[in-house]
Formats: structure tokens, C-alpha cells, sequence
């Protein structure tokens, strides 16, 4: 195996990352990512995937992140993928119209819908096979990235089964002794450590939200690093790592703190969601047989919930640059499906003009402990002396369709009006090599 290392700079920093290349395997490039898809000279097989959920992101955020960051004229990373089409995302929840964050992240996961609340198991409880357990049945390395807790329902929906996606404990559980990713990278360390361990990370009296130690399943890290995880909880032992199998949690739950603007709101994650990626992509592409990797950003979401269209924009152009280096990855990996998606759409969020005629202003919301402004902003569009507005129509979630974006083997096929659950079925023919 030989190596090669390569740096990007992001608001997070410069990212180092060296990739591990099985001799003989190209790291050449094509611009724009020419040469990506089936049929152009590379692989019809997708040896790696790398799945990017933006949760909560709606059209009218990706606009709002793309306005905000490089103007009317310009064009995000994750708008740069050859492909786009859209998912429908609604659930087979009986009382509910509008899917929750678990049973998205179930139909991405199994490619089967389910309830509200439900992690990768059908509508009678039962499990169903996930695209991370597809991925290690063809000896790929595999592994999860979030700035949420690592067991919230995103990344739990690839690597547990629990009828109740509640039960954080015993998705960390599951990750430890029985799916085993190789990388888990995150927050949530409340959920791993018993009460009165504080871990790594104390409890912060000050924090509205309760943030104690809260493992029903005894000590969690002492059992993942009895089973060869490589325990990291800062920036610093991250990097200093070299193990092959890396559980990382940097929070004690979120890596940021979701609120209306001025009430404690703060997206400063302190190892970034391009740091956290790039160290993933290091440590999987050491396997021979390439590998799933999935990376999420809560952020918007969270930050829709409570219309903050500031911080969601922020936690957007985290993800962007992120998505930017996963497709420099790509570019000198042939065979590798980057798929950026949405779960859902979350705020109701619309682009408007600046107008003082308009609605504005706060005022009490109707969702529970929210405060709603009904506009956010104005904001500068990039580039230009325009500005925009944000409006709100929920603290919720929507079920508006949600934007796709992908390159690589396979990637042609999601170029259409599809189901959250299509993405799977897609996904999986792709690392299988079939059509």
C-alpha cells in the first residue's frame, strides 16, 4: 500500500488527509468530476460510498446556504455533482403525515418504510438489513460520522435496530457488539457512560437542556475499547490516531447548542464535521475491498426547529465543505458513489425579498418551548449589494420533497422523482455491480 496526502482548508481549519491506495490504484483525478460515472472508463461497481445527509434539508435551505455562501451566480459542492433529481420522503406511520428524522433515515437505511420513531426495523418491529450491514457482507470497511449524538436516528438507522429510536443506550450497545463500524464519529457521550460517570465530558450546570451521564447498559466506552476501539474525545486524539477502528465523541450530546438567535444558539463544533470526515476517509480506505461511510449534519435541522436561519445557514456551509472534500476524494478514487441528500424539510423555511411591509418580527410560537421569529435576516447574497430574508411557517417538520445530488458508479439512476427508500435499493445494486 502506498500513500497520499492531501490538504484542505475550510473555515474549520486546514483538513490533512492521508489516504491509503492499494498498489496500483489511480490517484488521478478528473476535473469536475469527469469520469466518475459508468460508461466514461471507471468501475460500473461502486467500490466505496460515501452518503451525505443534510438533516432537515429542505430546497429552500440548499438555496439559502448557496445565496449566503457564494452568491446568485455561483455554485455550492454538493450542487457540482453531475446528477440531481429529488425524494419523496413521507413514512407508513399510521397516525402521522410527515416523517420523522427515523423512519427517513430507516427507508435511506433498509429501503423499507416504517413508523415515526423507528430505527431500521419494519412496521411490525422486525429488523431489516442495513446498507452499512450490505456493505460489511461484501468485506467493506464502514462508518459513521455525525454532529449529532452518534446514536441519534441518522447514523443509528445504519447500524441498530430498535423499535424506539429513543433507546440511544442500546444503539450504542448494538454498535459495540454487534454491527461494529470501524468509525464512529460524533457526539452523545451521555448515552455511553453510566449516571455520575461524567466522562470525558462534565455536565454543564448551566445548560438549560439536562446533560448527565445516562447509559442503561453500564460502561459503553470501557466495552468498545475492550473490543479494540481506539477512544478519542478531542481534535488532538483524533489525529494522533492510528488505529483501524476509532470511536470518537466530542460532546455530551450535539456538538452545538440549537436555540432562537440570541438565546445560547452556537454552531462551534470542536472537532468539524471536515475533520471528522476527512479521518474517516483515512482510516477506510486502508480496506482492500473499499468501504460505506455515512456522514450527516444535524445542524440545519436543528437550528430550523428553532428558526434560527443563521446558524442553519452556518451548519449548511459546514456540510458544503465537507461535501467538497469528500468529492476530492472521489476524483482520485474511481469507483467511489457520493449520494447528498435531505431527510426531510424542516421550518417550512421560504426565501423572500426584503419588505418592511411584510410580516416580521418575534412572536410566541405554537411549538413547544419555541420562540418563532416569523423573519430572519436580512441576509447579503454573496457577491452582490442584495440581501434576502428568511420566513418561517413552523417549528416542525414539512413534507416537502427534499434535493439529491450524486456522482459516481450508479448515480444516473437517481437522477429522478424518487422514494427516500429508492436510494437504498440504488445504493446497495451499486456496491453489488448491478444495474
Amino acid at each position: 500500500m502506498r500513500t497520499v496526502r492531501q490538504t484542505w482548508f475550510s473555515a474549520g481549519g486546514a483538513v490533512a488527509l492521508t489516504l491509503g491506495l492499494a498498489a496500483g490504484a489511480s490517484v488521478q483525478g478528473q476535473p469536475d468530476g469527469q469520469g466518475a460515472d459508468r460508461g466514461r472508463g471507471s468501475p460500473a461497481t461502486a467500490r466505496n460510498v460515501v452518503l451525505v445527509v443534510g438533516d432537515g434539508l429542505g430546497i429552500a435551505a440548499r438555496e439559502a446556504i448557496r445565496l449566503a455562501t457564494v452568491g446568485q451566480d455561483g455554485q455550492l459542492a454538493m450542487d457540482g455533482l453531475r446528477y440531481a433529481g429529488w425524494t419523496r420522503t413521507d413514512s407508513a406511520d399510521p397516525e402521522e403525515a410527515v416523517t420523522d428524522s427515523a423512519a427517513s433515515a430507516t427507508a435511506f437505511a433498509t429501503g423499507v418504510r416504517t413508523y415515526n420513531g423507528a430505527v431500521s426495523v419494519d412496521v411490525d418491529g422486525r429488523p431489516v438489513a442495513t446498507l452499512l450491514e450490505h456493505a460489511q457482507r461484501l468485506r467493506k470497511a464502514t462508518g459513521l460520522v455525525t454532529t449529532a449524538q452518534v446514536t441519534d436516528a441518522t447514523p443509528a438507522a445504519f447500524g441498530a435496530h430498535v423499535p424506539d429510536r429513543g433507546d440511544q443506550s442500546e444503539i450504542a450497545r448494538q454498535y459495540v457488539e454487534v454491527t461494529r463500524p470501524d468509525v464512529i464519529l460524533g457526539g452523545g457521550e451521555d448515552w455511553w457512560y453510566p449516571a455520575g460517570d461524567e466522562g470525558a465530558h462534565p455536565d454543564d450546570p448551566d445548560d438549560p437542556r439536562p446533560e448527565v451521564s445516562r447509559s442503561t447498559a453500564g460502561d459503553l466506552v470501557a466495552r468498545a475499547q475492550a473490543v479494540g476501539y481506539d477512544y478519542v474525545t478531542n481534535a488532538e486524539e483524533l489525529a494522533a490516531s492510528r488505529s483501524g477502528r476509532v470511536l470518537g465523541l466530542f460532546a455530551n450530546e450535539e456538538m452545538f447548542e440549537q436555540a432562537p438567535e440570541g438565546q445560547g444558539d452556537e454552531y462551534a463544533p470542536t472537532v468539524p464535521l471536515a475533520t471528522m470526515t476527512a479521518k474517516a476517509l483515512d482510516v477506510l480506505s486502508r480496506d482492500r475491498q473499499g468501504f460505506f461511510l455515512l456522514v450527516e449534519e444535524e445542524g440545519v435541522d436543528e437550528m430550523a426547529h428553532a428558526n434560527n436561519a443563521a446558524r442553519a445557514i452556518q451548519a449548511g456551509q459546514a456540510l458544503d465543505e465537507t461535501v467538497a472534500l469528500v468529492r476530492e476524494f472521489a476524483e482520485r478514487n474511481p469507483g467511489t458513489l457520493v449520494v447528498v441528500v435531505g431527510d426531510h424539510e424542516t421550518g417550512g423555511l421560504a426565501v423572500e425579498n426584503v419588505d418592511t411591509a411584510d410580516e416580521s418580527g418575534d412572536t410566541a410560537s405554537t411549538e413547544p418551548a419555541v420562540t418563532q421569529s416569523l423573519e430572519d435576516g436580512p441576509f447579503p447574497i454573496a457577491g452582490s449589494d442584495l440581501q434576502f430574508t428568511v420566513d418561517w411557517t413552523t417549528g416542525s417538520h414539512t413534507g416537502g420533497a427534499t434535493p439529491l445530488t450524486a456522482e459516481g458508479p450508479g448515480a444516473d439512476r437517481l437522477a429522478r422523482s424518487q422514494h427516500s427508500t429508492d436510494v437504498f435499493d440504488v445504493i446497495r445494486e451499486a456496491m453489488r455491480g448491478r444495474r
